[in-house]
């Protein structure tokens, strides 16, 4: 973020930064989008820049792929324009909600959440559209299996509301049926969207974090049982041994875990250490697990150097490109002296959120500070640097210490400054190559009076 400054909902990715769809297309590739997540998918951000065709199913009136209806031509023509018309007036108005503070706010009523979680389709249409992916490679195998394909797929399976069929819920957390105290909590869990990225007001009793990991889990399973369909359909196309497919998440999510749920506000393992999956095996026909610290915007570069020729776009620095390849990694000379960086800009929505209901948890939890981290192996042990503004610098020896529980950065002064010395070298990078982008899109800064005032009180405003 701290490079192409899109922090914040309401901001846009500059036209000076150049999108990895965009580049893909220059290459002569078809670049296709399957999303769930209406952030992406209905909001003007810039991110579906370079897609021919994108299919959105989040939002109330989802974009999605022509079904086979049975129904008369002129039947089904006048339904799917009737369905275009509708889409193309209700983006302005979701972008307007998806982007408005005070409409956020008010989305975030406990008796409002059910109804936009589910008639918005705000975790999307998952299943189906994995489905429809399997079906569109496979027709593409038939008809056009020659033309080189970027496709992009997004799933929102696991964010919260949690309701994963039953048989999922019976296999993970057999007892949940049956214990009316588990349910309510979950349902009022799912009612609660103001609690879904926040700081914990109080810590969750044993049973609330049980049933909040076991439904997580129960999602989890879910996707990974009709993701099956998905890599059927890439196994068996002509071209499978010269196709590379790239598993990632965005983030984790907390459930409780230092505190915090969701993701936002903290740099801890269960936010940035997510899954990378890489498959191509034309390049890399035997399996191996890599241990060394990655970062997952390197993805961007490993799909580009992949290319036969990289295309020239402005902005986009081939050299990179070239030289940040994951594959440099996985044959064992990594690019980075495996360094991975993340940063955490507090999300303001959500601030003002926390400011109207939990005012003290802004400054104990540090809900307005940047945070950034490295980790980098040290002595053969990957040590973890987090730097929170305005609170204490924190180091983890993640081999030792895993879950982040204690806190060595005094004990451990080289080390720290070592990894100090990265995190600076890193952000000084970074901020090169924001100057030269234009900044992004505006950004709407009101805020209530009291959380001015309150800014100013923790030194964040003069």
């Amino acid at each position: 973020p701290t490079a192409h400054q899109v922090t914040q909902s309401s901001q846009k990715l500059s036209d000076d930064y150049p999108h990895l769809a965009e580049v893909m297309q220059h290459a002569g590739y078809e670049t296709v989008g399957f999303c769930n997540n209406p952030l992406v998918g209905i909001l003007n951000n810039g991110f579906k820049r370079g897609f021919q065709t994108f299919y959105n199913y989040g939002g109330a009136i989802p974009s999605v792929p022509k079904s086979s209806s049975s129904l008369p031509w002129p039947l089904k023509w006048l339904g799917e324009s009737y369905t275009q018309f509708l889409r193309r007036i209700s983006y302005p108005i979701q972008n307007f909600f998806g982007q408005s503070d005070l409409a956020f706010r008010l989305s975030l009523n406990a008796w409002l959440t059910p109804l936009w979680s589910k008639m918005a389709n705000f975790k999307g249409q998952n299943e189906r559209s994995v489905g429809d992916v399997a079906d569109f490679l496979s027709q593409r195998e038939r008809k056009n299996p020659e033309k080189p394909l970027f496709l992009f797929l997004n799933l929102m399976e696991t964010h919260m509301p949690f309701w994963p069929p039953g048989e999922f819920v019976d296999k993970v957390a057999p007892y949940f049926r049956q214990n009316k105290e588990a349910r309510r909590l979950m349902q009022r869990w799912n009612r609660e969207s103001f609690r879904w990225a926040s700081p914990l007001a109080e810590p969750l009793g044993e049973l609330e974090a049980q049933v909040l990991s076991d439904m997580y889990d129960a999602e989890v399973a879910y996707q990974d049982a009709y993701l099956g369909q998905l890599f059927a359909a890439i196994n068996g196309r002509s071209r499978r041994r010269n196709t590379l497919t790239i598993i990632v998440a965005d983030h984790g999510d907390g459930l409780g875990e230092h505190g915090y749920m969701g993701h936002a506000f903290n740099a801890y393992q269960e936010l940035v250490h997510v899954p990378l999956i890489i498959n191509w095996p034309a390049r890399l026909p035997k399996p191996m697990r890599v241990t060394t610290p990655v970062s997952t915007r390197r993805v961007f570069h490993t799909m580009l150097s992949a290319l036969p020729a990289v295309p020239e776009v402005d902005g986009l620095d081939v050299t990179a490109v070239q030289a940040k390849s994951l594959l440099h990694t996985i044959n064992g000379r990594d690019p980075e002296n495996g360094t991975a960086y993340s940063e955490i800009y507090p999300p303001l929505n959500f601030v003002r959120a926390i400011e109207s209901r939990w005012p003290h948890l802004l400054e104990s939890a540090h809900c307005l500070s940047l945070r950034r981290a490295v980790v980098k192996v040290s002595e053969d042990n990957p040590y973890k640097l987090i730097e929170t503004e305005n609170a204490p610098t924190e180091l983890f020896n993640l081999a030792a210490d895993p879950l982040e529980l204690d806190n060595v950065h005094e004990k451990r002064p080289l080390t720290a400054h070592t990894l100090s010395q990265e995190l600076t070298r890193t952000i000084q990078n970074l901020e090169q190559q924001r100057s030269s982008l234009s900044a992004g899109g505006s950004i709407d800064t009101e805020m209530d009076a009291s959380l001015m005032q309150r800014l100013r009180g923790l030194g964040y405003l003069d």
